[in-house]
């Protein structure tokens, strides 16, 4: 289960990245400029240290799912991902608007892209780590 939990790691992780660069790259890129007065600039940004924030994020977002849910299958990875995924997106999003002063929209968006994040991992943690087989003798 090792193996196939560093490989939900690594997986999780590649997509996780990608879809960080759709969603802050891409989509919201506008609202980001918009509001460039309450970000660093972007050569004052700490990108390897964000890399490595989101690396432990789902290291410990697949260790939950490996060490805590008991039945391992992608409905189940989905259903974990999803639920984590409301708790974060609550948290990043509206709790960050509760004392940033950033746009309603934001925080809508920060939390359909934790939802759909989390969602997705939760899929792959799900789809990768299954039970070890039985040994029958």
């Amino acid at each position: 289960m090792i193996k196939r939990s560093i490989l939900a790691i690594v997986v999780a992780f590649i997509v996780w990245s990608a879809l960080d660069f759709v969603i802050h790259g891409l989509m919201l890129a506008g609202t980001y400029e918009a509001t460039a007065e309450l970000w660093r600039p972007m050569e004052e940004m700490k990108m390897p240290l964000m890399r490595l924030v989101s690396l432990l994020y789902i290291l410990c977002f697949v260790a939950i799912y490996g060490g805590l849910i008991a039945e391992k299958s992608l409905e189940s990875g989905l259903k974990y991902g999803f639920l984590f995924g409301l708790a974060a997106g609550i948290s990043m999003g509206f709790g960050s608007y509760c004392y940033t002063p950033i746009p309603v929209s934001l925080a809508f968006s920060w939390f359909a892209g934790s939802l759909v994040q989390c969602t997705v991992a939760g899929g792959i943690a799900g789809a990768i780590i299954k039970p070890a087989p039985k040994v029958v003798f």
